[in-house]
């Protein structure tokens, strides 16, 4: 058996009807050039011989009686791939906003846990241009987020896929044998050895939190900057409030050699900069539009991979987080890429400190779930400071072309789940030279949303004006100042070794 994360765990418990915490994902395929499209059953054979790459397809929920501990991963011994698919022909509603319209409808369905938490809808009759007769189809995907994250559903997708033109060969699928499944017995042994060891992690936990806070402290001092973390600084927006199940999605797509020349005339500034201050800039004209309050400035949580090549696992969920400043409230969207970079270069201690599922530890998830059923019924989100506005995921994809039995993936939109108190999210997703930025948001608590494709577009106009008249100049730091920050990081390092001596000598 293998247990969920308290992370993973959080994600099945804070579900309910009007908030499905599954990863979506709508993938164009370009079939013209083959003599013979993909038909539905060949797409069916070719999925069934590939099931053994992805283990969590064919794997579901165990869950531990009474709730004493989380849920395991099991293997299915009533697997059956077609209940985790289904066929759509548009016919003449093949447009691009009738997919996404339909796809917007799909993700609002919560997946069943009856069985592995997955599901592809095949979409044929798909014409990649309204004015030409391009054939096509597209695929509609659901993933849990109890099973991936942005990042490892990435990896899926590029297993799944292929990187050649020439159809790969379909076999016959692996002989596969399920496990079988673990008697009440064991679960419950297994759970109360778990409880056993929760207060060692706990203990474990409180001196690593000790670590981080005491290093926030002795920088707060030296720098003389205010604390990075801004906890319950978040602005009140149109965004934070009580989502209902409505879900609508808006992507557009922009050249990522744009976003390149701009960071290369903004100098000391990252391409994961750039994306946040487009989205800034885009999320700043839409409240402008909308007559919000623009007089504070947003603050985004940003999730980030902690996978690393010595320990990577394709599911579950492996991500930090750190709350960042957005610089909303900065007119020049070139000045504001510059503080978004060193806003996050700041938070960064915090982000390294305490992973995100780390933190969930302190809390069971269990009481994550009853504390956010009651965040909802409550209307916490309305009456209080949120901690954030919005996440914003920005996720690198492959830049060299992928197929499926031949046709060509051209285009892909993703899609997050939503919250009470988060009604919109953003997801940036790169692939062949294109970054994607991708809106998930619930129509009844962000209004007119259709109009943050043509804000991006405008966006990056401004952003590029103001980047190439703000030049590559130095981002007002002297040598000076650069010497400080060195000595400043020199007794910072020095202070940390001594600290951490002194935490393992007191150790249990």
């Amino acid at each position: 058996m293998r247990q969920l994360s308290e992370l993973d765990a959080s994600f099945l418990y804070l579900e309910s009807e009007t908030t499905p915490m599954h990863i979506g994902g709508i993938y164009l395929f370009d079939a013209s050039e083959q003599t013979t499209p993909l038909t539905y059953s060949t797409f069916v054979a070719y999925l069934r011989s590939r099931l053994h790459v992805v283990p969590v397809f064919r794997q579901r929920m165990k869950e531990i009686p009474m709730r004493l501990g989380r849920p395991y991963w099991i293997d299915d011994a009533d697997f059956s791939i077609e209940r985790h698919l289904a066929y759509v022909n548009l016919g003449g509603n093949s447009s691009r906003a009738n997919l996404t319209s339909l796809a917007s409808k799909i993700m609002e369905e919560p997946l069943k846990r009856d069985r592995p938490l997955w599901h592809i809808t095949f979409v044929d009759g798909f014409h990649l241009d309204e004015a030409s007769e391009g054939q096509g189809f597209a695929l509609i995907v659901k993933l849990h987020h109890a099973a991936i994250d942005a990042f490892s559903g990435e990896d899926i997708i590029s297993k799944l896929l292929e990187y050649t033109p020439e159809p790969r060969p379909i076999h016959p699928p692996r002989p596969w044998h399920p496990r079988p499944a673990p008697s009440e017995e064991r679960v419950m042994i297994q759970a109360g050895a778990n409880l056993l060891k929760t207060p060692f992690q706990l203990t474990s936990l409180a001196f690593n939190a000790m670590e981080a806070t005491t290093r926030g402290v002795i920088q707060k001092q030296l720098r003389k900057l205010p604390m990075p973390f801004p906890l319950f600084s978040a602005p009140h927006s149109p965004f934070n409030r009580q989502v209902t199940a409505n879900r609508q999605i808006i992507s557009v797509s922009v050249a990522l050699s744009r976003l390149k020349a701009i960071k290369a005339n903004l100098g000391s500034v990252t391409l994961n900069d750039v994306v946040l201050g487009l989205c800034a800039e885009s999320l700043r004209r839409y409240m402008n539009a909308q007559g919000a309050d623009g007089s504070k400035s947003l603050v985004a949580m940003t999730p980030i991979s902690v996978r690393s090549s010595s320990l990577r696992r394709a599911t579950g969920n492996q991500m930090s987080a750190m709350l960042l400043d957005l610089s909303t409230t900065e007119h020049n969207p070139a000045i504001r890429i510059r503080n978004i970079h060193r806003n996050a270069v700041v938070s960064e201690p915090y982000r390294e400190a305490i992973a995100a599922d780390r933190l969930t530890e302190l809390l069971p998830s269990t009481l994550l779930a009853l504390s956010a059923r009651l965040y909802s019924e409550l209307q916490v989100a309305q009456r209080y400071q949120p901690a954030f506005n919005l996440p914003i995921t920005n996720v690198p994809g492959p830049q060299v072309p992928l197929y499926l039995q031949g046709a060509r993936l051209i285009q892909q939109y993703n899609t997050a789940p939503l919250f009470d108190g988060l009604g919109l999210v953003i997801v940036a997703v790169s692939y062949q030279g294109q970054l994607t930025v991708n809106f998930t948001l619930c129509p009844d608590v962000v209004p007119e949303g259709e109009s943050l494709a043509s804000y991006v577009e405008q966006s990056l106009s401004a952003i590029e004006a103001a980047a190439a008249d703000l030049g590559n100049e130095d981002s007002q730091e002297t040598a000076a100042d650069h010497a400080q920050s060195t000595l400043t990081d020199d007794v910072l390092n020095a202070l940390e070794g001594a600290l951490k001596k002194a935490i393992h000598r007191i150790r249990p």
